[in-house]
């Protein structure tokens, strides 16, 4: 940034747009026209779009940087553009009251931003944003500088593993694709949920790791995976590859060599299997979204029977950084096993919700109270779940071990899809596996029967549970049917789908014999297994909870004390939050 410029930066990523992000755009550009800032010889002011922040919960986040100096506000509005305007831009005076505060300083100093770096920094809609930060290097010296081996061979020593599932060694992947003799082959580039904020903030990357990955296997063709509803990511990554194919960086014979690769997209259904390697390529073919048989593993006979390589977005945004630092660089980061870093998705009862970065081998306990800046309404925390729907659940005693692919297994849970999401002590586990589970019962393809048949059962294992009906052989059904189900399904989404279940009866079992034996929900979240009660000494007989009750089970005269028929109460908890006297209390 020029020394007379000032410099607005304002988050477009999806959820800044929802936070009304183009209205306060538009309006900055308006304020500053109208004061001359943007032709002003001794400042002149530019406003740019960038991708997403991270910290989603503060949302719309805007930069201001005046002689290097940066102030970020948070929670802006299109009715605080006119202020920040007079009072910053004009006068010099930010608005302390509204900047972000000390947490925030929390939540990007513990991170470790490699992927996510340029995000919120660049315009992700210029190419040339993305050139200044040596976008394209990292292509030009792969084609130009080394052979499709030596590439293999820089990401083998970076030790880079899939960003995704199993976690599997990208470049090993890569290796045994080159290897087959049938000549031509494809990559795919799978954009899922977690991978949106890149798609949306640094489309370039993406593109770039693609192409570089072509070259290594050898494949001329490229595919993007991605859901059509992701309408900012897809149009996005349209526009880069349109710029990218400008300035010839697609297309034929690149940087003067002979290689030649470009991109198409294919749009997927909304179906979670679509993250199964094998079903996606199934649904790229035009077909119902099912999972292979393997082996035959898709990097020997995969899209149409062809040698197939299939990288998410976040896996292939590494590879331009692996080429372009060097593996040596990279493997500086994280552990013996897991190196670099991962992104995860925090959400649940956590203070700073929103998409973080750290280093792999990152503790949960920096994660949540540093970085998440601890439990809603400092209240106790109970367990967090890692990988996604299918990810296990971590208790609170784990919460010192670190983030890698070999703790997370040690732990029962997965990488996955890089969901993280914290349950505090106001959360029921055993209706928290119930939840995942009813999603993973919607989602299962029904090919195979443990996965078909084990999340059905599991289900309804699960609902006499929460409905007080179970017995103890419930929980042995549970066990057996984990253990079959994890052996037995064909794919990646029926092996791990039993991951709730196990982790919380390993780790939470006294919640589900309070259930079973003490018709108990110690969370007081289970309907069924909840008593409201009126206490005679407390109550006033006000009426209030009488009148509110839907079921029309609490009786009594006015000044007198109530009495709820527990035959009739529906147990919605509506008497007990409208008690202005706390007269009713829930067992």
């Amino acid at each position: 940034m020029a020394d007379n410029q000032i410099l607005i930066r304002v988050c477009l990523g999806t959820s800044g747009k929802a936070a009304d992000g183009e209205k306060v755009i538009s309006l900055f550009r308006m304020h500053i026209q109208r004061h001359g800032l943007d032709g002003s010889v001794q400042k002149r002011c530019v406003v740019k779009k960038v991708g997403c922040r991270g910290l989603c919960s503060r949302d719309l986040l805007v930069d201001v940087i005046i002689d290097g100096r940066q102030t970020t506000y948070q929670n802006v509005t299109p009715s605080m553009v006119e202020r920040i305007v007079q009072e910053h831009l004009l006068r010099g005076n930010p608005i302390d009251e509204w900047a972000v505060k000390e947490d925030y300083a929390e939540f990007t100093s513990r991170q470790y931003k490699i992927v996510l770096g340029p995000c919120g920094v660049i315009d992700p809609e210029n190419i040339d944003d993305y050139l200044k930060m040596n976008g394209y290097r990292a292509l030009k010296k792969a084609l130009t500088t080394m052979t499709p081996e030596e590439v293999i061979k820089e990401v083998k020593r970076s030790k880079l593993r899939g960003r995704g599932g199993s976690g599997f060694l990208t470049g090993k992947k890569w290796e045994i694709c080159r290897s087959q003799p049938d000549k031509t082959r494809y990559i795919i580039c799978n954009v899922g949920e977690v991978n949106r904020a890149l798609a949306e903030g640094n489309p370039h990357a993406i593109i770039e790791g693609l192409i570089i990955g072509g070259y290594a296997i050898g494949a001329s063709q490229g595919y993007i995976f991605i859901r059509e509803r992701y309408h900012l990511s897809v149009e996005r990554l349209k526009k880069a590859i349109k710029q990218a194919r400008e300035r010839g960086f697609l297309g034929e014979n690149l940087f003067g060599t002979s290689f030649n690769f470009d991109i198409t997209f294919s749009f997927g259904t909304e179906a979670f299997i679509c993250g199964e390697e094998t079903a996606l390529m199934e649904c790229i073919e035009g077909k119902r979204a099912m999972p292979r048989l393997r082996p035959p593993y898709p990097a020997e006979k995969g899209l149409w029977g062809k040698p197939t390589i299939i990288n998410n977005a976040e896996t292939l945004s590494n590879i331009p950084i692996i080429i372009g630092k060097g593996s040596e660089w990279f493997s500086t980061i994280g552990t013996e096993h897991s190196k670099g870093t991962k992104v995860f998705t925090l959400s649940g009862k956590i203070k700073n919700n929103g998409l973080v970065e750290v280093a792999m081998g990152t503790s949960l306990r920096t994660i949540v109270f540093g970085i998440g800046g601890g439990i809603e309404g400092n209240r106790k925390l109970k367990a967090i779940q890692v990988g996604g729907p299918s990810g296990g659940l971590i208790p609170y005693s784990m919460i010192d071990m670190g983030l890698d692919y070999e703790n997370l297994q040690k732990m029962g849970s997965i990488i996955g899809s890089g969901g993280m999401v914290v349950f505090d002590e106001t959360d029921c586990i055993v209706s928290v596996a119930k939840f995942f589970m009813e999603f993973l019962q919607r989602e299962s393809c029904g090919k195979c029967v443990p996965c078909r048949l084990g999340t059905t059962r599991m289900l309804e294992l699960l609902t006499k549970i929460t409905e007080g009906r179970a017995t103890m052989k419930d929980i042995e059904a549970l066990e057996r049917l984990s253990a079959i189900m994890s052996t037995s399904s064909l794919c990646g989404l029926g092996r791990t789908a039993p991951n709730p279940v196990i982790t919380s009866l390993t780790h939470f079992r006294d919640e589900y014999l309070a259930h079973i034996r003490d018709k108990h929900c110690p969370a007081g979240v289970c309907r069924a297994l909840i008593t409201y009660t009126i206490i005679e000494d407390l109550c006033k007989g006000c009426g209030v909870c009488l009148r509110k009750c839907p079921a029309k089970a609490i009786t009594g005269e006015r000044k007198k004390p109530h009495v709820i028929d527990q035959s009739l109460c529906i147990k919605c908890g509506i008497c007990f939050q409208s008690c202005k006297f706390k007269a009713i209390i829930k067992e």
